[in-house]
């Protein structure tokens, strides 16, 4: 008899928000209620809390060996990951007009969260009752509201056995470097 491993399917939704565009910001993934997880910076662009919380659902599945489908209402990340970064990487991490990438910090990391894992994004419209995309907006916004007023975001529970997000106090947050 042959053992087969049975792989499962991790479904999340990513999303990120920014008050102001840069101003107060959060990121969030969502699976359910009872796995989710956000945080946020003090001073940060849309873009980049879309990025982390792809970052972070990444690190914290890291320790399941199941497929990743990702949710995301961001073309940015979606093409950053999958049609852009080879070629920004094959150029020194430098865009076709020989520019720097933006959000470099956090693209980099991303691209390190990859190796070895099996994931696929599904573009999803944002803010038209996808209940997946609206739980991950929620818990986002929320975060960048909980900063605008200087308080802690709730952070969530994580994924079950997974890596927990960094916490920084709320004094030294600040958002990832966006050319270096």
């Amino acid at each position: 008899m042959v053992d087969t491993l049975d792989v499962m399917t991790i479904t999340a939704a990513a999303d990120g928000s920014a008050l102001g565009n840069p101003g107060p910001a959060g990121w969030a993934w969502y699976v359910d209620d009872n796995t989710w997880a956000a945080g946020g910076w003090k001073h940060a662009t849309n873009n980049q809390g879309e990025l982390m919380a792809v970052l972070d659902l990444f690190r914290a599945t890291a320790h399941v060996d199941d497929d990743l489908h990702i949710l995301c209402d961001s073309q940015y990340v979606i093409n950053s990951v999958t049609k852009w970064m080879p070629g920004w990487k094959a150029k020194g991490w430098r865009k076709g007009d020989g520019k720097p990438v933006m959000n470099l910090e956090l693209l980099k990391q991303i691209d390190a969260a990859l190796v070895g894992r099996r994931y696929r994004f599904e573009w999803v419209k944002g803010h038209i009752g996808h209940i997946m995309n609206e739980a991950a907006d929620a818990r986002a916004r929320g975060a960048a509201e909980a900063f605008a007023r200087g308080d802690q975001p709730d952070t969530g529970p994580g994924y079950p056995g997974g890596a927990t997000s960094v916490v920084e106090p709320l004094e030294t947050r600040q958002a990832p470097e966006t050319l270096f």
